[in-house]
């Protein structure tokens, strides 16, 4: 039987017009089959796989994949051969539920194994409460936002990676070109990202110091240019858009053309120490990338750090508004029926909400005190009030970068509560080992709630846009955490004991070997680098004065040049290819194509990202070296050029009377 051609609503990524209503692919007025025996134990099967898989190749390689794409097309693969009924639905459900895999093994890798690599004791049950208690708060604390995020700012983010999966989802099930050219687009993403990763046939960063001039420019001046040539951030960069490329993009110039020149123009020779570690080397000595990733991207970090608490003063009508829904419902007496709420729009109670925050809190309490983790009741105060402010403050800037630029800067914010953690923690009398695990513990607590916050609002949003029911997806989404916590805990401990985290052969972890060069000096009486982070909250209060939006200008002083250009070169095709005609049908249609084919970019290049990941860890070489040294520079400019010429090409073919 032939699939119907499914595709979502014409506004589904535009703002609605006065009195407009988003209507979901599915109805509001009927009930679809979503959690069922099927999708639930398929998703939790997903977890498993794809947190084992995730904390392995993260903590051995280096490198930290995707999972909601991969999951997204192994569901649809899977339910179309079973030849479910109510497939899109239970899809859905599948891909919300295995992502708890990639947001809690971003929060674990990221801080825990520091814990092993400073040499001090941890067990198996703190590590695993630390994730699970981290990843339950944030799912907690993201509810309360879900209407503000997915329903009132419809149109208004981009939400690239939520878009992407939900071509994914949506084309898989209904077939027809729309799926014929996201598998196409798929397969040359996937096969683009694939050769440069696995045999480095051209370079996957395109910079100018290939070229003397280009050497000499940087080691001089600290000016360099670079741009990641994948597909996959091509795409990222077409949904993102032109306006918040730009932004992004700006912060990137004034880091990498302005702030990192003029320090070594300034300070060229001499030493600058300011979290007092010890370093000797001059600016400078330093090329352009040490310089931003010693000093300047900590302005990035205080640019972010800064946009967020203006947002949540920004966002204090809802913050309010969720406050009041709270209070009305404890006031509410039993008998008193509430109004009906479509499926699409029905939430797990607020009560339920508040109660399950405080029963969290309380358990993260105990945890702290009893668990081993601090030394008396006054320092389990302590951290859980760490705990708890950081992570509601910084739960709206997890979901607001997703929303705009599909990435989170979870890394930067997490440092952030490390050197806030550290100095509070000396201040009531804890430092040595006891104070850099404690640390650490709270550290991850943090860390994963920010994960799982950022990772959750992309499934509400595609749960949105499909119409599946946000309830059902948030009470099952704690099942997934705490199976993904007790699978990459359980990974890392194994980790640790077969290779370890420190010495030779040892795993390369390497955001935990950066956090733990942090917290180290910060526990033996060293300093935070609050001049940097200064300089980074001035700016952004700076840009909220003249209108600018902050959060992404920051994200683009924070993420590497390399990979916030091809973010810029992606907007500018979506922006041309959307304004060629006089019809604007048919120019909606064009950037509609071209979002299907930065969609399976994306997509290719996740998945292709986990096989090269996987022939890495197997030690299976087939990199040209010497080749990609010597050529691959310069070779990069024609792919490069070959996939933007076609992206354009193959949007610019949508036929007019396709449109009507």
């Amino acid at each position: 039987m032939k699939k119907k051609n499914l595709q979502l609503p014409e506004n589904a990524h535009r703002e609605l017009k006065a009195g407009e209503e988003y209507q979901p692919l599915l109805s509001p007025n009927h009930k679809f089959a979503e959690v069922t025996p099927y999708s639930v134990t398929v998703g939790l099967l997903m977890v498993v796989i794809f947190s084992a898989a995730a904390a392995y190749l993260g903590l051995k390689v280096g490198q930290v994949f995707e999972a909601a794409i991969p999951i997204a097309i192994i569901a649809v693969g899977l339910t179309g051969a079973l030849g479910k009924k109510d497939g899109l639905s239970q899809n859905v459900i599948i891909q919300s539920i295995g992502g708890c895999s990639g947001a809690i093994v971003a929060g674990a890798i990221f801080t825990l194994p520091a814990i092993y690599i400073l040499g001090v004791d941890v067990n198996f049950w703190q590590m695993f409460l630390s994730s699970l208690l981290g990843g339950i708060l944030g799912i907690l604390f993201l509810i309360p936002f879900r209407k503000y995020f997915v329903k009132e700012m419809h149109g208004k983010y981009p939400f690239p990676e939520a878009t992407a999966t939900t071509q994914v989802l949506v084309n898989g099930e209904g077939g027809g070109k729309g799926a014929k050219t996201l598998v196409i687009s798929g397969l040359i993403g996937g096969l683009y990202d694939f050769v440069v990763a696995t045999f480095g046939a051209w370079s996957e960063t395109l910079t100018t110091t290939v070229f003397h001039w280009g050497q000499v420019l940087s080691d001089k001046a600290k000016l360099v240019f670079k741009i990641n040539t994948g597909a996959a951030v091509l795409g990222l960069g077409y949904i993102v858009g032109l306006k918040y490329a730009f932004i992004i993009c700006c912060g990137s110039f004034l880091v990498w053309f302005i702030i990192i020149p003029l320090m070594n123009l300034i300070w060229g020779g001499s030493v600058i120490d300011l979290m007092n570690t010890g370093v000797t080397t001059t600016i400078g000595e330093m090329g352009p990338d040490q310089i931003f990733s010693d000093y300047a991207r900590h302005i990035g970090i205080g640019g972010i750090a800064t946009a967020g608490v203006i947002g949540i003063i920004k966002s204090f009508g809802v913050i309010k508004s969720a406050a009041s829904l709270a209070i009305g419902e404890f006031k509410k007496k039993p008998s008193q029926a509430e109004g009906k709420v479509d499926r699409t729009n029905e939430d797990i109670p607020m009560k339920t909400v508040v109660f399950g925050i405080v029963l969290t809190l309380l358990a993260i309490f105990a945890f702290f005190a009893l668990g081993g983790v601090v030394e008396n009741i006054w320092q389990a105060i302590i951290g859980l009030v760490i705990v708890a402010v950081i992570s509601f403050l910084f739960t709206t800037v997890a979901a607001n970068a997703i929303a705009i630029v599909g990435s989170n800067p979870v890394s930067g914010m997490t440092l952030m509560t490390l050197i806030i953690a550290s100095l509070i923690l000396v201040a009531v009398g804890l430092n040595g080992n006891v104070g850099m695990a404690a640390a650490l513990i709270i550290g991850g607590v943090v860390c994963t709630a920010l994960s799982m916050a950022g990772s959750f609002i992309t499934d509400l949003k595609i749960g949105y846009w499909i119409g599946t029911t946000p309830r059902k997806q948030e009470g099952w989404k704690f099942l997934g955490t705490v199976v993904a916590a007790a699978t990459v805990c359980g990974v890392m401990f194994i980790l640790n004991k077969t290779f370890g985290f420190t010495g030779e052969d040892a795993l390369v972890a390497p955001q935990a070997n950066a956090m733990a060069a942090v917290i180290q000096p910060m526990m033996n009486g060293g300093s935070a680098p609050w001049l940097l982070y200064g300089i980074g909250a001035v700016i952004a209060l700076v840009l909220t004065a003249f209108k600018v939006p902050a959060l992404p200008f920051a994200l683009g002083m924070f993420i590497p040049l390399d990979l916030n250009l091809p973010l810029l070169v992606g907007g500018a095709i979506s922006w041309f290819v959307g304004s060629r005609s006089k019809d604007q049908k048919l120019n909606e249609a064009r950037v509609e194509k071209g979002t299907l084919i930065a969609s399976g970019f994306i997509a290719g290049g996740a998945l292709m990202g986990v096989v090269s990941a996987i022939l890495k860890f197997a030690n299976i070489d087939w990199f040209l070296s010497e080749w990609n040294t010597n050529y691959g520079g310069l070779v990069a400019v024609v792919p490069f050029l070959a996939i933007i010429g076609y992206m354009i090409y193959a949007s610019l073919k949508k036929e007019k009377e396709q449109t009507e």
